[in-house]
């Protein structure tokens, strides 16, 4: 079924969808949410490039340091399925401006910090507000678009994604030079104090209420299940670069037993007509959700390792400034932006063959990249590299906002933020797989010489390997789509055809 199918299955006798009424400002309440939804995401990334000045600023020890971006990390991933479930159960409106306003002054204590202790907790409760917010931003769109609109609208949340983790650096270099000395670091923080207050401001006036849920009831067993289980999954990643992998490797069987208990209490609680934390139904019957989680998973596993190495590599192999490390990496933020708009104005017609494209260029634009920065003139590398990295932003463009229609497109709206959070968790889990093994895997080749070059070759190739399995995942699902509409085709065809309905006629 197509996304534009699906959407005239909602349709009543007259055209509009049973029971909905477009919000008059359903467009400015959409930039709200994108802007809330930016400053999360690009605090994932903006503080990789500020790391070696706040280390010598608060003297802290790189295992200290590396918990102001994993901290970020888990905690946002920990919060991810139960904030969502809040805000369909109660009303995202109010959570949503909740973990705004926990968000800002979050980022202010970071700012403030006088130590590293102080600064790691500021961003583990940062972290956890922004998971908060989160999925509320995908649970908007399904409630206030319907149709093409919600394909455009994810075009607009799919260019958000892809700008904010491509332009982290950037932002972040850009910041440090004009706050140039050693607390320059702390406006990096400081930046989405007056953004956040004035979308606190516009939120309170343009985001709609939700429908409340008849029944409030929140799994709690199945609440601290989940939240045990990506914990174990996710902490040795986030201590890879102190030896996580290593010491800490039991713990991925544990995290898998944990979700796998997880998995037969929600089944429980369906069994027994009570609302689960996450309905399982989701990923069996709902079409196109199991696929879409699964290629964004595979996708954020290289995607987001990627500027980790591309950072390493300009930074300490080419004594490159943060500022221009960023900039050598904006043609793919450039790419990404424009594609993923107009992406999401092409998704009702072209469905999953926009994310089949799409990866492979991707796939196209960082293998080129990768040759190309194997042999080039030290100081040209950033210009000969610019064009294939535009290529490999267009894919991008094209992977995350169809992906995200296309996994959402079904979803009942009081599902919406439960679903969104559990896509979102996914890619989380991706990231904290590709920022651990990536760069990882960088030092390790650097361990047997100084050849960066080389590193970054292999590191690439390895997160090109993760997104090819996406693109068999996303080639599995198109061709399926195919087969599915050949097959409706084919039955309308013989119904027209048949005598009864000659006969009617």
């Amino acid at each position: 079924m197509t996304a534009a199918a699906s959407a005239a299955g909602d349709q009543g006798p007259d055209g509009r969808e049973d029971g909905y009424q477009p919000d008059p400002r359903r467009w400015r309440a959409l930039w709200v949410t994108l802007v809330a939804g930016f400053m999360s995401l690009l605090d994932v990334t903006i503080v990789a490039v500020a790391l070696p000045t706040v280390q010598h600023n608060l003297h802290a020890s790189p295992a200290q340091v590396q918990w102001i971006v994993s901290g970020y990390t888990l905690t946002f991933a920990l919060a991810l399925v139960t904030a969502g479930r809040l805000g369909d159960a109660l009303d995202r409106r109010r959570i949503f401006l909740m973990a705004l306003c926990g968000f800002v002054v979050f980022s202010a204590a970071c700012g403030a910090a006088p130590n590293i202790t102080l600064l790691v907790v500021a961003r583990l409760a940062q972290g956890l507000a922004a998971g908060f917010m989160a999925p509320q931003n995908s649970a908007f769109i399904q409630q206030l678009f319907r149709g093409a609109e919600r394909g455009r609208a994810f075009g607009y949340f799919g260019a958000t994604v892809g700008i904010s983790s491509a332009s982290g650096p950037l932002l972040g270099g850009t910041i440090l030079a004009l706050a140039d000395g050693q607390q320059g670091w702390r406006w990096i923080f400081y930046v989405n104090v007056p953004i956040g207050i004035l979308a606190v401001l516009l939120g309170r006036r343009l985001l709609p209420r939700s429908r409340r849920s008849g029944r409030r009831h929140m799994d709690v067993p199945g609440v601290l299940l989940l939240g045990l289980g990506v914990l174990a999954l996710m902490y040795p990643l986030v201590q890879a670069e102190s030896g996580g992998l290593g010491r800490l490797w039991w713990m991925f069987p544990v995290g898998a037993s944990i979700l796998t208990v997880f998995v037969r209490w929600q089944y429980r609680l369906v069994a027994r007509g009570t609302r689960p934390l996450l309905d399982p139904r989701l990923f069996t019957t709902v079409r196109g959700y199991a696929v879409g989680a699964g290629v964004g998973t595979l996708y954020f596993i290289g995607f987001s390792g990627v500027w980790l190495v591309f950072a390493l590599f300009y930074q300490n192999g080419l004594a490159f400034s943060p500022l221009r490390s960023g900039l050598a990496v904006t043609p793919f933020a450039l790419g990404s932006a424009g594609a993923a708009v107009v992406a999401g104005r092409l998704v009702d017609r072209y469905g999953r063959l926009l994310t089949v494209c799409g990866l492979a260029g991707v796939i196209c634009g960082l293998g080129g990249a990768a040759l190309l920065l194997r042999f080039a003139p030290v100081g040209s590398a950033p210009w000969i590299a610019a064009p294939v990295l535009f290529l490999g932003g267009i894919g991008g463009g094209f992977v995350v906002s169809p992906n995200i229609t296309m996994t959402l497109r079904d979803v009942p709206v009081d599902m919406a933020g439960a679903a969104g959070g559990a896509l979102q968790t996914g890619q989380r889990l991706g990231a904290a797989v590709g920022t651990a093994a990536l760069p990882g895997l960088f030092y390790m080749i650097l361990g047997s010489g100084d050849d960066y070059q080389g590193a970054l070759v292999i590191a690439l190739g390895t997160a090109i390997a993760g997104m090819l399995t996406s693109l068999a995942l996303a080639v599995f699902d198109w061709q399926r789509d195919r087969r599915t509409r050949g097959m409706h085709g084919k039955c309308a065809e013989e119904v027209a055809n048949s005598p009864m309905h000659s006969r009617q006629s």
